[in-house]
């Protein structure tokens, strides 16, 4: 799974899902590959560190440096029992047992003074983050601030699920579960999963950064909302609280494929006020809406997923500064051409990340509102990921004159 995840583009916890599904695993088992999978890219850089010290840089194929990793991350960051780790492992390697084998017998005679070593490291090695994202994000925030949130970064995301008020009895059973903890408003923080609340509509997996750009948006029951870039759907169903399903709810997507997971979702969480639509904001091509004007638009844009680096760990291998960036600028900025045009004289429209870049969030409002003398800035915010203990976002509310 992780030679296949480094020669192609999709998310790790996709192709986690994809195998455990086909594989048949058990909770269990699929919680295990879960941890390796993810807790090995989230340290790549370490554990190469350390390969590179036990094979005095010996040059390695793919496949052996692959499962050198997996054996190394089992023993030194998820405290795996030794004879597994190292047994399984090795019967994994094939032709490459015997180097494998001699590393990680190593590796359990040297565990302490090779973790020990760890805080010596430069923090792009200790941390496992790219120099150039590093660079920038200490260009930006300072080195402190950069190196906690590196670190910050390093420990698995928490899960959290939103009360739906669309379903008050489907989420009855939220709060006397001992497996979830209220952290205030309608959103837990789960040691576990509600299963079968999720699968009957009474919560959604959610992070509570999400909900901010929609609550700051403050649709009233009653109006005409646009969620621009709206599946997987997770906060369309929170506008829909909001609205009380009352009122009209257009939804729009680029792909086809991410609307019918929208539909799935909508249908489960009790949206009856929203209709779907693929459309394209990024071409310069009327919405399929009959020029409806619209109270207002959650336009919450494709962008790096800086904020989000602990829980998608791929984000800091896939990103590359000089490149990405510039390109996402350009599209946030063209998004927001294109949808202003019907958002109603008097209208709000949200624009909303998850990214920490200022490129990506101050400096595209700055620029649309040089480009639009009508637009003003209502406020704005950005969520700074270690300061909040959830992922990071940013929005910023724009009001159009009447």
């Amino acid at each position: 799974m992780l030679i296949e995840w480094s020669r192609q583009t999709r998310y790790a916890a996709d192709l986690i899902d994809d195998r455990s599904r086909k594989a048949g695993l058990s909770a269990q088992d699929h919680g295990f590959l879960h941890d390796i999978v993810l807790t090995t890219l989230r340290h790549l850089s370490l554990l190469d560190h350390w390969i590179g010290h036990l094979t005095a840089q010996r040059h390695l194929d793919h496949r052996t440096r692959w499962l050198l990793r997996i054996g190394l991350v089992q023993l030194l960051i998820l405290d795996v029992p030794e004879h597994a780790a190292v047994n399984e492992t090795v019967a994994a390697a094939g032709p490459s047992a015997s180097i494998i084998n001699a590393v990680l017998r190593r590796v359990t005679r040297e565990k302490d003074a090779l973790l020990a070593q760890r805080d010596t490291l430069p923090p792009e090695v200790r941390f496992s983050h790219p120099r150039p994202l590093l660079k920038r994000w200490i260009a930006q925030r300072g080195e402190e601030a950069a190196t906690a949130l590196a670190a910050w970064n390093q420990h698995p995301a928490p899960v959290f699920v939103r009360q739906n008020p669309l379903r008050p009895d489907a989420a009855a059973g939220l709060t006397e579960n001992p497996a979830l903890h209220p952290i205030g408003g309608e959103f837990f923080r789960c040691d576990s999963l509600p299963r079968e609340i999720l699968a009957s509509g009474g919560c959604y997996a959610q992070d509570p950064s999400t909900a901010l750009a929609v609550r700051a948006m403050d649709p009233q029951p009653g109006e005409v909302v646009l969620d621009a870039c709206a599946a997987p759907g997770g906060k369309t169903a929170l506008i829909a609280a909001l609205l009380k399903n009352q009122g009209a709810l257009i939804a729009t997507d680029s792909s086809a494929r991410r609307l019918d997971r929208w539909q799935e979702n909508i249908a489960r969480l009790g949206v009856t006020c929203a209709t779907a639509h693929v459309h394209d904001w990024s071409q310069y091509s009327p919405p399929p809406t009959d020029g409806l004007l619209f109270d207002r638009i959650l336009l919450d844009v494709p962008c790096s997923n800086s904020g989000v680096t602990r829980r998608r760990v791929d984000v800091r291998w896939r990103l590359e500064p000089d490149r990405d960036f510039p390109a996402l600028v350009e599209l946030q900025g063209r998004l927001i051409d294109h949808v202003l045009p019907y958002l109603r004289p008097g209208g709000t429209l949200a624009y909303s990340t998850c990214s920490i870049d200022p490129d990506e969030n101050e400096g595209v409002v700055q620029a649309a509102l040089l480009r639009h003398p009508g637009l003003s800035l209502v406020q704005s915010h950005l969520q700074w990921p270690p300061d909040t203990d959830t992922d990071g976002a940013f929005f910023a509310i724009l009001r159009l004159k009447d």
